[in-house]
């Protein structure tokens, strides 16, 4: 038996590990999506393919990792693998995916000859822009999982086939080379650590951390009181008309947990959602109600079962187009906290803003004609908890990432962002507010392709307890846009003002300093302040004199 302390020790080691892979990715990176905004997460994986450590980087990656292994040793056996063979693979169908920008490249990390383990890394290559989303054959290249580098060898007609059907190819060589980086150090560290401690050593504190996993997740499921918790919301998007209505029940029993959701068929946008997707959500989103504190590994999976039906939007099949599909996560998420708020109400926040607005880019530069694409994706507000107000123009839930500051937007694209703010009134009143939206308005200065893709416009994020609903989002172009996209012209602004959150508790009793500073801070103004406050305006128009 491995004892405590050293199971502590490998595993703070393993943590560490996956953290420097990821800043080496980062400051490796060319692109503004992965140097800047961070889009993109690194993981190790033992043999098996069960992952034993994912860096905190973005949650709805864990989705991209879930079956790559597995796919991989489906179609190369393990016996024919060696040191310095990497596997390059982005498919939702045939790869393990979610969406196709994200490219993981994975890599067996070999000690004394004999294979242990797995280093893998993601990065989100903002390319594949100006598509259609009908179907993923329109979404992008399709890349099953194959070898990108053969011991130690790239592949360069592997290489040149990937980099022929993107947009901007410099900046995908550039991108692979620092994941690549990444993943050698990965390597390198992790056998650095079998070599302080035995390899043999190392593999098994692998397995404790499954099994602390496993046992920390049981006994936060055993705390929650036995029953079956439902709730329903609904989804917009601009790629399609009304709104999709959707379901969970949530069944406790004992130390396990089963979710089981119901959603319409699967759509003709980009929107849909692998099981895969499905299930990297449920385990972010139990997590974060359980236990924040359990290691993010594949133990915490354990006492969780999950069914939807086949080809429906939370679980769809080949070949409905899955690029969109994190705004429908963020979803799935406000169902978990919407039924578990029945059960543990001061372990859940308030409906956040319900999406991840996202808006990209495409055109020529004006001074040589070279191609370019800018992605964005854009915080909102956070839920207000039991006891704190929101968090205000942040990202919540599946995404995790930076926003690009202007300077470099400025400097990198023929664009320039006209306003960037909080949105005043969009945090729900309640005994805590709910956190702000965010506005941001661009001018294209120069003729582009842009596309935007959000939620949370047709209905508001809830509130909890008494909490009201936060402001919804909207989108406001000078230029005609269908479905979300269209042509800008020289001149031509676009805004996005993405979903508020809901407040918790009763508006009436806001504590009179919290509204006091709400107005003086002009988050809430003083007619709405006056209608939904009431005795607690008084109280601070009191103290004010």
């Amino acid at each position: 038996m491995i004892d405590p302390v050293t199971v502590e020790v490998i595993g703070s080691a393993l943590s560490s590990i996956v953290e420097e892979m990821g800043e080496a990715l980062i400051k490796a990176s060319y692109s503004t999506n992965i140097k800047e905004r961070r889009d993109c997460s690194t993981a190790l994986f033992d043999l098996r393919g069960r992952t034993l450590c994912q860096a905190e980087h973005i949650p709805m990656h864990l989705g991209s990792f879930l079956d790559l292994i597995p796919h991989i040793m489906k179609r190369h056996p393990i016996q024919e693998m060696r040191p310095g063979d990497v596997f390059v693979g982005n498919d939702a169908y045939e790869g393990g995916g979610t969406h196709l920008p994200d490219i993981v490249l994975a890599e067996p990390v070999f000690v004394d000859g004999e294979m242990i383990a797995w280093v893998v890394n993601l990065a989100h290559h903002a390319d594949f822009a100006d598509r259609g989303h009908a179907h993923i054959y329109q979404e992008g290249l399709r890349i099953p999982p194959i070898r990108l580098y053969r011991a130690g060898e790239l592949q360069r007609d592997v290489m040149e086939l990937i980099l022929l059907n993107c947009q901007v190819p410099r900046e995908r060589l550039s991108d692979f080379r620092a994941q690549m980086a990444a993943n050698r150090l990965g390597v390198q560290r992790l056998r650095g650590l079998c070599a302080k401690y035995g390899r043999a050593t190392v593999l098994q504190a692998g397995d404790a951390l499954l099994d602390y996993a496993e046992r920390k997740m049981r006994a936060g499921i055993a705390a929650i009181p036995d029953g079956t918790y439902r709730f329903e919301d609904r989804y917009d998007c601009p790629e399609i008309e009304g709104e999709l209505d959707l379901s969970c029940a949530i069944t406790v029993r004992g130390d396990s947990m089963h979710l089981d959701f119901d959603a319409p068929p699967q759509v003709r946008a980009g929107l849909n959602m692998t099981m895969t997707a499905l299930l990297s959500t449920v385990y972010y989103a139990i997590k974060t109600v359980v236990d924040p504190t359990i290691l993010p590994n594949a133990g915490l999976a354990r006492p969780l079962s999950v069914s939807a039906p086949e080809g429906s939007v939370v679980h769809c099949v080949h070949p409905a187009a899955i690029n969109g599909r994190l705004s429908l996560c963020q979803r799935v998420v406000d169902l978990i906290f919407g039924a578990l708020a029945r059960a543990v109400p001061h372990q859940v926040i308030a409906a956040s803003n319900g999406a991840c607005f996202s808006i990209t880019f495409a055109g020529a530069q004006p001074a040589d004609g070279a191609l370019w694409v800018y992605l964005e994706t854009i915080g909102g507000g956070s839920g207000a908890r039991w006891n704190k107000d929101g968090l205000d123009g942040v990202h919540v839930h599946m995404t995790n990432t930076s926003n690009l500051p202007v300077e470099a937007l400025e400097l990198e694209y023929p664009l320039t962002l006209m306003r960037y703010e909080l949105v005043d009134g969009s945090g729900g009143p309640g005994t805590f507010r709910g956190g702000m939206a965010i506005r941001r308005v661009y001018r294209a200065d120069h003729d582009c392709h842009v596309r935007v893709d959000g939620a949370r416009i047709l209905s508001a994020p809830w509130g909890l307890r008494g909490g009201l609903e936060g402001g919804r989002a909207a989108i406001d172009c000078s230029a005609t846009l269908v479905r979300g996209s269209g042509m800008l012209r020289k001149g031509d602004l676009i805004s996005v003002v993405t979903g508020g959150s809901g407040g918790f508790g009763p508006p009436a009793l806001r504590a009179p300093d919290a509204v006091a500073r709400d107005l003086r801070e002009e988050r809430i103004d003083a007619a709405t302040a006056q209608r939904v406050y009431g005795p607690a305006v008084a109280a601070a128009n009191e103290r004010a004199a």
